[in-house]
């Protein structure tokens, strides 16, 4: 895809280059391939990239890389418009992650089914349909950031976030479906809980999914939330991320 960009300072140690484009699937492709493309230069200096639904932030180490010329280079590349590799989409993997909707784990259904019109039941089923393409991770470490929620399904965050959600609960806030990988404060509406550790700091790859993987939620019961064993979770995929 062709979109228009800036590139700014975002502190003294990272440039973002921000797109001119509203969140999609094809500019996630696209600023994915940004990535792949700048990792793929190894230019001194360059420390971490950062994508987000409408952004690429490039950290840096001020000492080993010139700003002005590091600005230079990134907009020479994000010129040539890089595509999404075939490498990249081969990669995408479709994972299935249990939720337990029932009420202990579901504070926030009566909310969601108030502002909807829809029974729990219609709500869980809609929740489940969707193979969700993941965006982006942020926030805390893991949490994901999933297009693809049923229209019928937004509902506003809370006017008052909570001070405490707990890890794996699954939430909805605005057009939006995430999962918290830590007991931390939240706004988003919570209407069931994974057992599965989001973030896994022990593992080759600490995080469950990654940029342009997809999501598919099935329900469990309370029975197999508490026999689940995360320790035996795969993110092997079942069938192409298509």
């Amino acid at each position: 895809m062709k979109a228009a960009f800036s590139i700014v300072t975002n502190g003294d140690s990272a440039l973002d280059i921000r797109f001119d484009a509203e969140p999609s699937e094809a500019l996630s492709r696209h600023i994915t391939a940004l990535a792949q493309a700048i990792e793929a230069q190894q230019w001194q200096g360059v420390r971490e990239l950062i994508p987000a639904y409408q952004c690429l932030t490039v950290c840096y180490d001020p000492l080993l890389c010139d700003s002005p010329q590091l600005s230079a280079r990134l907009e020479t590349l994000a010129n040539r418009h890089p595509e999404a590799s075939a490498s990249k989409s081969d990669q995408s993997r479709l994972i299935r992650i249990p939720v337990c909707y029932a009420p202990e784990f579901a504070p926030d259904m009566q909310a969601v089914s108030a502002h909807t019109g829809l029974s729990a039941e219609q709500i869980i089923a809609r929740h489940t349909a969707p193979r969700y393409l993941v965006h982006m991770l942020g926030f805390t470490p893991g949490f994901l950031y999933l297009g693809g929620l049923d229209p019928l399904l937004h509902c506003p965050r809370k006017a008052t976030p909570e001070l405490r959600v707990p890890a794996g609960s699954v939430g909805i806030g605005g057009s939006q479906t995430g999962i918290y990988p830590q007991a931390t404060p939240g706004g988003w509406q919570i209407i069931g809980r994974t057992p599965v550790a989001l973030f896994r700091p022990g593992h080759n790859r600490p995080f469950v999914a990654e940029p342009l993987d997809r999501i598919e939620f099935y329900p469990i019961d309370s029975e197999a939330f508490e026999r689940f064993d995360p320790d035996t979770f795969s993110t092997r995929p079942q069938e192409p991320a298509a």
